[in-house]
Protein backbone atom coordinates (compact mmCIF):
# COMPACT_ATOMS: atom_id res chain seq x y z
CA UNK A 1 0.00 0.00 0.00
CA UNK A 2 1.30 3.77 -0.84
CA UNK A 3 0.96 6.24 1.95
CA UNK A 4 -2.02 8.05 2.18
CA UNK A 5 -3.12 6.60 -1.31
CA UNK A 6 -1.56 7.58 -4.37
CA UNK A 7 -0.95 10.47 -6.99
CA UNK A 8 -0.13 11.33 -10.50
CA UNK A 9 3.07 13.73 -10.05
CA UNK A 10 5.28 14.77 -13.22
CA UNK A 11 3.61 12.26 -14.59
CA UNK A 12 4.39 9.27 -12.40
CA UNK A 13 2.02 7.55 -9.89
CA UNK A 14 3.67 7.75 -6.20
CA UNK A 15 2.73 7.63 -2.97
CA UNK A 16 0.38 10.80 -1.34
CA UNK A 17 2.99 10.93 1.16
CA UNK A 18 6.34 11.98 0.27
CA UNK A 19 9.78 12.30 2.47
CA UNK A 20 11.18 15.53 2.55
CA UNK A 21 14.89 15.43 3.40
CA UNK A 22 15.98 18.86 4.56
CA UNK A 23 16.91 17.40 8.33
CA UNK A 24 19.41 14.72 6.67
CA UNK A 25 21.90 17.56 7.62
CA UNK A 26 23.69 19.01 10.30
CA UNK A 27 22.42 22.17 12.18
CA UNK A 28 21.45 24.82 10.31
CA UNK A 29 20.75 22.68 7.39
CA UNK A 30 24.53 22.68 7.01
CA UNK A 31 27.26 20.02 6.36
CA UNK A 32 26.43 16.62 6.39
CA UNK A 33 23.99 14.38 8.71
CA UNK A 34 25.30 13.65 12.19
CA UNK A 35 24.85 10.02 11.81
CA UNK A 36 25.29 9.24 7.91
CA UNK A 37 24.38 5.62 8.40
CA UNK A 38 21.19 6.60 10.40
CA UNK A 39 20.33 8.34 7.72
CA UNK A 40 20.98 5.61 4.55
CA UNK A 41 18.49 3.47 6.31
CA UNK A 42 16.26 5.96 6.61
CA UNK A 43 16.00 6.63 2.84
CA UNK A 44 16.20 2.86 2.02
CA UNK A 45 13.55 2.02 4.81
CA UNK A 46 11.40 4.71 3.52
CA UNK A 47 11.51 3.41 -0.17
CA UNK A 48 12.18 -0.35 0.46
CA UNK A 49 10.35 -0.49 3.39
CA UNK A 50 7.45 1.56 3.94
CA UNK A 51 6.66 2.16 0.16
CA UNK A 52 7.54 5.96 0.18
CA UNK A 53 8.05 6.57 -3.83
CA UNK A 54 8.54 10.44 -3.90
CA UNK A 55 11.39 11.71 -2.15
CA UNK A 56 12.02 15.60 -2.46
CA UNK A 57 15.62 17.15 -1.68
CA UNK A 58 17.49 20.59 -2.93
CA UNK A 59 20.78 21.01 -3.97
CA UNK A 60 20.83 23.79 -1.23
CA UNK A 61 20.15 21.29 1.68
CA UNK A 62 24.33 21.19 3.36
CA UNK A 63 24.33 22.50 0.67
CA UNK A 64 25.08 19.79 -1.32
CA UNK A 65 24.98 16.86 0.99
CA UNK A 66 21.90 15.13 0.76
CA UNK A 67 22.08 14.83 -2.88
CA UNK A 68 25.11 12.62 -3.02
CA UNK A 69 23.53 10.70 0.16
CA UNK A 70 20.13 10.08 -1.68
CA UNK A 71 22.75 8.30 -4.88
CA UNK A 72 24.62 6.59 -1.75
CA UNK A 73 21.40 5.05 -0.48
CA UNK A 74 19.41 4.52 -3.53
CA UNK A 75 20.82 4.55 -6.30
CA UNK A 76 20.22 2.94 -8.90
CA UNK A 77 16.89 3.97 -8.30
CA UNK A 78 13.77 2.23 -8.46
CA UNK A 79 11.40 2.76 -11.93
CA UNK A 80 8.72 3.69 -9.33
CA UNK A 81 10.83 6.51 -7.96
CA UNK A 82 10.14 9.92 -8.08
CA UNK A 83 13.41 12.49 -6.98
CA UNK A 84 12.88 16.07 -6.85
CA UNK A 85 15.23 18.05 -6.51
CA UNK A 86 15.20 22.11 -6.39
CA UNK A 87 17.85 24.84 -7.57
CA UNK A 88 17.83 28.25 -7.59
CA UNK A 89 19.08 28.91 -3.79
CA UNK A 90 22.61 29.74 -2.46
CA UNK A 91 23.57 29.06 0.99
CA UNK A 92 26.42 31.76 2.58
CA UNK A 93 26.69 30.30 6.16
CA UNK A 94 24.48 28.20 8.40
CA UNK A 95 20.90 29.15 8.52
CA UNK A 96 21.53 31.48 5.58
CA UNK A 97 19.48 31.32 2.69
CA UNK A 98 19.89 33.45 -0.61
CA UNK A 99 17.82 32.99 -4.14
CA UNK A 100 19.86 33.28 -7.03
CA UNK A 101 17.91 32.68 -10.29
CA UNK A 102 20.30 33.80 -12.87
CA UNK A 103 19.90 31.84 -16.06
CA UNK A 104 23.29 30.63 -16.10
CA UNK A 105 23.31 29.79 -12.41
CA UNK A 106 20.49 27.58 -12.67
CA UNK A 107 21.85 26.00 -15.79
CA UNK A 108 25.04 25.23 -13.90
CA UNK A 109 22.98 24.21 -10.76
CA UNK A 110 20.85 21.61 -12.45
CA UNK A 111 23.77 20.04 -14.19
CA UNK A 112 25.58 19.43 -10.80
CA UNK A 113 22.57 17.94 -9.55
CA UNK A 114 22.51 15.60 -12.35
CA UNK A 115 26.06 14.47 -11.37
CA UNK A 116 25.44 14.29 -7.44
CA UNK A 117 22.25 12.02 -8.16
CA UNK A 118 23.84 10.29 -10.93
CA UNK A 119 20.89 10.75 -13.15
CA UNK A 120 20.50 11.55 -17.12
CA UNK A 121 17.42 13.67 -16.38
CA UNK A 122 15.88 15.24 -12.66
CA UNK A 123 12.45 14.02 -12.89
CA UNK A 124 11.11 17.02 -11.05
CA UNK A 125 12.93 19.84 -10.81
CA UNK A 126 11.86 23.28 -8.56
CA UNK A 127 12.66 26.50 -8.53
CA UNK A 128 13.61 27.05 -5.26
CA UNK A 129 12.66 30.86 -5.00
CA UNK A 130 11.97 33.00 -7.32
CA UNK A 131 14.78 35.57 -7.40
CA UNK A 132 13.41 39.30 -7.42
CA UNK A 133 16.48 40.56 -8.91
CA UNK A 134 15.74 38.28 -12.02
CA UNK A 135 12.76 38.20 -14.37
CA UNK A 136 10.86 35.30 -13.62
CA UNK A 137 10.28 34.43 -17.25
CA UNK A 138 13.80 34.15 -17.56
CA UNK A 139 14.37 31.67 -14.85
CA UNK A 140 11.27 29.53 -15.54
CA UNK A 141 12.39 29.68 -19.30
CA UNK A 142 16.06 28.58 -18.32
CA UNK A 143 14.71 25.44 -16.69
CA UNK A 144 12.16 25.01 -19.47
CA UNK A 145 14.75 24.99 -22.16
CA UNK A 146 16.57 22.44 -20.15
CA UNK A 147 13.48 20.16 -19.92
CA UNK A 148 14.02 20.46 -23.62
CA UNK A 149 17.39 19.32 -23.56
CA UNK A 150 15.90 16.29 -21.68
CA UNK A 151 17.86 17.12 -18.35
CA UNK A 152 14.50 18.26 -16.49
CA UNK A 153 11.26 15.83 -16.57
CA UNK A 154 8.90 18.47 -15.14
CA UNK A 155 9.29 21.75 -13.71
CA UNK A 156 7.71 22.90 -10.40
CA UNK A 157 7.94 26.42 -8.28
CA UNK A 158 8.30 26.81 -4.56
CA UNK A 159 7.10 29.50 -2.38
CA UNK A 160 4.94 31.29 -4.92
CA UNK A 161 1.92 32.97 -5.49
CA UNK A 162 -1.23 32.72 -7.45
CA UNK A 163 -0.01 35.37 -9.61
CA UNK A 164 3.70 34.11 -9.89
CA UNK A 165 2.40 30.46 -11.04
CA UNK A 166 0.39 32.45 -13.89
CA UNK A 167 3.48 34.46 -15.09
CA UNK A 168 5.13 31.05 -14.90
CA UNK A 169 2.73 28.99 -16.48
CA UNK A 170 3.33 31.49 -19.63
CA UNK A 171 6.58 29.98 -20.56
CA UNK A 172 6.40 26.10 -19.24
CA UNK A 173 4.11 23.90 -17.88
CA UNK A 174 4.02 23.84 -14.11
CA UNK A 175 4.14 20.56 -13.09
CA UNK A 176 3.55 21.17 -9.10
CA UNK A 177 3.97 23.73 -6.44
CA UNK A 178 5.53 23.43 -3.17
CA UNK A 179 4.38 25.94 -0.49
CA UNK A 180 4.09 25.86 3.41
CA UNK A 181 0.86 24.67 4.39
CA UNK A 182 0.09 22.91 8.02
CA UNK A 183 -2.56 23.69 11.09
CA UNK A 184 -0.33 26.58 12.05
CA UNK A 185 -0.21 28.26 8.70
CA UNK A 186 -3.33 27.27 6.86
CA UNK A 187 -3.72 29.79 4.81
CA UNK A 188 -2.53 29.89 1.25
CA UNK A 189 -4.12 31.22 -1.74
CA UNK A 190 -2.22 28.93 -3.69
CA UNK A 191 -3.88 26.10 -2.59
CA UNK A 192 -6.93 26.89 -4.33
CA UNK A 193 -5.80 28.14 -7.47
CA UNK A 194 -3.88 24.75 -7.91
CA UNK A 195 -6.88 22.96 -7.07
CA UNK A 196 -8.61 25.14 -9.94
CA UNK A 197 -5.56 24.52 -12.86
CA UNK A 198 -5.32 20.55 -12.14
CA UNK A 199 -0.96 21.19 -10.71
CA UNK A 200 -0.67 19.04 -7.40
CA UNK A 201 0.01 20.74 -4.21
CA UNK A 202 3.00 20.01 -2.02
CA UNK A 203 3.05 21.46 1.30
CA UNK A 204 6.22 21.47 2.65
CA UNK A 205 6.89 22.02 7.00
CA UNK A 206 3.38 20.14 6.99
CA UNK A 207 4.14 19.23 10.67
CA UNK A 208 5.60 22.95 11.16
CA UNK A 209 9.02 22.08 11.82
CA UNK A 210 7.82 19.18 14.08
CA UNK A 211 5.78 21.66 16.46
CA UNK A 212 2.44 19.80 15.14
CA UNK A 213 4.57 16.25 15.48
CA UNK A 214 3.74 16.05 19.39
CA UNK A 215 -0.25 16.39 18.76
CA UNK A 216 -2.16 13.64 16.61
CA UNK A 217 -0.22 13.09 13.83
CA UNK A 218 -3.26 11.42 12.14
CA UNK A 219 -4.84 15.02 12.76
CA UNK A 220 -2.28 16.97 11.35
CA UNK A 221 -1.61 15.24 8.12
CA UNK A 222 -5.52 13.93 7.65
CA UNK A 223 -6.30 17.86 7.86
CA UNK A 224 -3.90 18.26 4.77
CA UNK A 225 -4.79 15.40 2.96
CA UNK A 226 -8.36 16.21 3.39
CA UNK A 227 -8.02 19.34 1.69
CA UNK A 228 -8.19 17.84 -1.92
CA UNK A 229 -6.53 15.28 -3.67
CA UNK A 230 -3.90 17.23 -5.69
CA UNK A 231 -2.05 17.53 -1.99
CA UNK A 232 0.80 15.23 -1.19
CA UNK A 233 2.51 16.69 1.99
CA UNK A 234 6.05 16.04 2.32
CA UNK A 235 7.17 15.54 6.08
CA UNK A 236 10.82 15.61 6.62
CA UNK A 237 12.38 13.53 9.73
CA UNK A 238 15.92 12.15 10.52
CA UNK A 239 14.31 9.03 12.80
CA UNK A 240 13.22 5.82 11.70
CA UNK A 241 10.45 5.87 14.41
CA UNK A 242 8.97 8.76 13.28
CA UNK A 243 8.52 8.19 9.44
CA UNK A 244 6.91 4.85 10.65
CA UNK A 245 4.38 6.68 12.86
CA UNK A 246 3.63 8.99 9.83
CA UNK A 247 3.23 6.19 7.20
CA UNK A 248 1.05 4.22 9.74
CA UNK A 249 -1.09 7.63 10.52
CA UNK A 250 -2.27 7.65 6.90
CA UNK A 251 -2.40 3.77 7.06
CA UNK A 252 -5.20 4.05 9.93
CA UNK A 253 -6.81 7.01 8.26
CA UNK A 254 -7.28 5.55 5.01
CA UNK A 255 -8.42 2.10 7.50
CA UNK A 256 -10.82 4.11 8.86
CA UNK A 257 -12.56 5.38 5.53
CA UNK A 258 -11.14 8.69 5.61
CA UNK A 259 -10.82 9.88 2.07
CA UNK A 260 -7.39 10.19 0.92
Amino acid sequence: MSPAGTITLAGKTVSRLGLGTMRLTGPGTWGPADDADAALQLLRDAVHELGISHVDTADAYGPYTVEELIRRALHPYPDSLLLATKVGMIRPAPNQWRPLGRPDYLRAAVEASLCRLAVDRIDLCYLHRVDPGVPLVDQVGELMDLTAEGKIGAIGLSKVTPEQIKEAATVAPIAAVQNCLNLDEPDDPALRYCATAGIPYVPYRPLNAGALAHGSLGEALGWLLGLGPHVAPIPGTSSIEHLRALVDACDQRLTDGGRA
